[in-house]
C-alpha cells in the first residue's frame, strides 16, 4: 500500500507575490486585509501552504488510523468564488462563534465569504484565537 503525500505543504513562496496575482481588485484588497487580521491576531508570520493557501502558525496531527502529517493553525485563500477561511474542524464552539459572524457559508474545514465587509472583523479575531487554542490543546506536542 502507498504510504500517503500530503499535499498541502508547507512552501517558500513569497505570500505578498501570491496576493499581488490575485484577479479581482476587490479580493485583492481583502487577502492584504485578512493578511493584517491573521498575523496581528494569530501572532504568527504568513507562510504559503500549497500554492493558495496563506497559513498562520504550524500544528503536527496524527489520528488515530495512523494518518499523521502538518497543518496550518489557521490560514485564508482569496479564491476566484468565494475567500475560504480555515479553521480548526471538530471545534463545537466554533459553531456558536460562527452565528454572530456575518453573511458567510461553512463546509466541513472551511468557512466561506464574499468579501471582509460582509463579516463583522472582532469576530472574526475571535474565530483565530479560538482556533489556535483548540488545536494547541488538542495536539499539545507543537
Amino acid at each position: 500500500m502507498a504510504k500517503y503525500e500530503q499535499k498541502t505543504k508547507e512552501t517558500n513562496h513569497d505570500v505578498v507575490e501570491f496576493i499581488e496575482r490575485v484577479d479581482s481588485p476587490k479580493k485583492k484588497e481583502d487577502a492584504y486585509k485578512l493578511l493584517e487580521i491573521f498575523e496581528q491576531t494569530s501572532g504568527f508570520e504568513a507562510k504559503m501552504w500549497g500554492p493558495s493557501i496563506i497559513g498562520f502558525g504550524s500544528y503536527h496531527y496524527k489520528y488515530a488510523t495512523g494518518h499523521e502529517g502538518d497543518a496550518p493553525l489557521v490560514g485564508f485563500s482569496p479564491r476566484k468564488a468565494k475567500i475560504s477561511l480555515y479553521f480548526a474542524t471538530g471545534d463545537t464552539v466554533r459553531e456558536a462563534i460562527l452565528d454572530r459572524f456575518g453573511k458567510h457559508t461553512s463546509g466541513k474545514a472551511c468557512v466561506y465569504i464574499n468579501k471582509v465587509d460582509d463579516i463583522d472583523v472582532d469576530v472574526l479575531k475571535e474565530l483565530i484565537t479560538q482556533s489556535i487554542t483548540f488545536l494547541q490543546n488538542l495536539y499539545p506536542d507543537n
